[in-house]
């Protein structure tokens, strides 16, 4: 296999999942040239040729790898390879659907990337207007997707699922369906050979595969970056904050990056109550384990859905004299009337940001909210997708605790430098991911 052309890589977007998908991609071939880029300069020095020489060599085994018989002209440079599989996309009067596969991908490794969460509206053939599709709407044609790639002869199928569908649904207390169970062996039975998603809601879900692989990401690094541009991440009034006990594994990571203090907060439920909204919460009193008066406070959570449970817990903390609330949330879904509760606790000053990954897709209107900041995964993605594809190591990409401390301590010790030296500011040095 080429290591500078991946032949056998096909990438395949699902409906409504394009704007990711393109990001991605565009990533994917970013990283392609940078790779021949440096391997052709080393190769040239190395073996005392020329850089054209090297390329004339490097084009000559891939058509001898290609399973296409070569006839146009030999390129004078390097391209981007073209791994984009089209899929046509079809939703029937009667609610069925069906996908087909318009590009060949027998041999093929299939990436699929499909936002099975984006409740935006969303044009497929059969439909005259765009339309909002559900997570059951978006399985199916998940399913179908995956069931024509495989019977088209693709050699394996990944899925890239930056939101893990039913991952709320892990356990049961009661006669109740293990959801979250039941979705990965439906994609085992389909062929899946591996799962790529980010922030899994509870690592237990790992377990219930038998021949999949899941590969859980991180976006504290991201995140993290984007944190940097809007306060100082060498402030010592820094105090990050776990809004309940099943977030207090997450927060501590936070805390013990930054060297911040970590408080919690307890809530006391009242399970009678079921909660459809963010106005509607079955959260009767909170209590504060920690100090947060007169502090810069760090809130994290894996997803915010009705928003309910976040906007009490930073409408406490105010009540409990904190300075300044950032919120930081890997997957932001705003259901229902999450976004007009949380522009309306913006106006009353109940917190400064929110910083969300791209993993669930928003449209303009509500990126451009003064309140919102957008950390961009797509790259990260793009790595692993690199990576698997060419059986290099994932782990630096999976357990990304080494590159987020090293972002935390150039920062502080920059922050710390510019405070003590009045001569002027000192610069800080953002590790690459490359080398995560």
């Amino acid at each position: 296999m080429s290591i500078v052309k991946p032949h056998k890589l096909g990438i395949i977007g699902g409906p409504g999942s394009e704007y990711l998908t393109r990001k991605i991609v565009k990533h994917i071939k970013r990283l392609y040239v940078e790779r021949y880029e440096k391997l052709s300069a080393n190769l040239a020095k190395r073996h005392d040729m020329t850089e054209a020489e090297v390329l004339r060599k490097v084009i000559f085994n891939d058509d001898l790898n290609s399973k296409v018989i070569p006839s146009s002209k030999c390129p004078d440079e390097f391209r981007a390879p073209s791994i984009e599989i089209a899929v046509k996309y079809t939703r029937f009067l009667n609610g069925e659907v069906k996908s087909e596969i318009l590009d060949p991908v027998r041999g093929l490794k299939i990436y699929f990337i499909y936002d099975v969460s984006n409740c935006s509206p969303i044009k497929v053939e059969g439909v005259d207007e765009p339309m909002s599709f559900t997570v059951n709407d978006h399985l199916m044609f998940l399913f179908t997707t995956i069931d024509a790639m495989r019977l088209a002869g693709a050699e394996s199928i990944t899925l890239v699922l930056p939101t893990y569908p039913y991952a709320r649904q892990h356990k049961k207390s009661g006669r109740e369906a293990l959801t979250a169970a039941l979705f990965g062996e439906m994609c085992e039975v389909l062929g899946v050979e591996r799962i790529i998603t980010l922030d899994l809601h509870c690592r237990e879900i790992e377990n219930c595969f038998r021949t999949c692989h899941l590969e859980n990401l991180h976006a504290s690094y991201q995140i993290m970056v984007e944190l940097g541009k809007v306060m100082d991440l060498s402030d010592p009034d820094i105090t990050v904050v776990a809004p309940d006990t099943g977030a207090v594994s997450r927060n501590k990571f936070y805390a013990e990056a930054l060297h911040r203090p970590l408080a919690m907060l307890y809530k006391e439920r009242d399970y009678s109550v079921v909660t459809k909204s963010a106005k509607s919460t079955n959260i009767k009193g909170v209590k504060l384990l920690g100090d947060v008066k007169g502090k810069t406070v760090l809130i994290a959570d894996d997803m915010l859905g009705s928003g309910g449970t976040m906007l009490l817990a930073m409408k406490t903390l105010k009540e409990f004299g904190a300075k300044r609330i950032i919120c930081i949330i890997s997957l932001p879904f705003f259901n229902g009337s999450a976004v007009d509760s949380f522009d309306q606790a913006y106006k009353e000053g109940t917190f400064d940001y929110v910083i969300g990954t791209n993993a669930v897709y928003h449209d303009d209107a509500f990126l451009d909210r003064k309140w919102f900041i957008q950390a961009d995964i797509s790259e990260l993605f793009a790595r692993v997708i690199s990576h698997l594809h060419h059986g290099r190591a994932i782990s630096p990409l999976l357990d990304n605790r080494r590159i987020v401390q090293r972002l935390i301590d150039s920062s502080q010790a920059a922050g710390l430098a510019k405070s003590s030296d009045s001569s002027g500011p000192a610069s800080a040095t953002v590790p690459d991911h490359e080398n995560s």
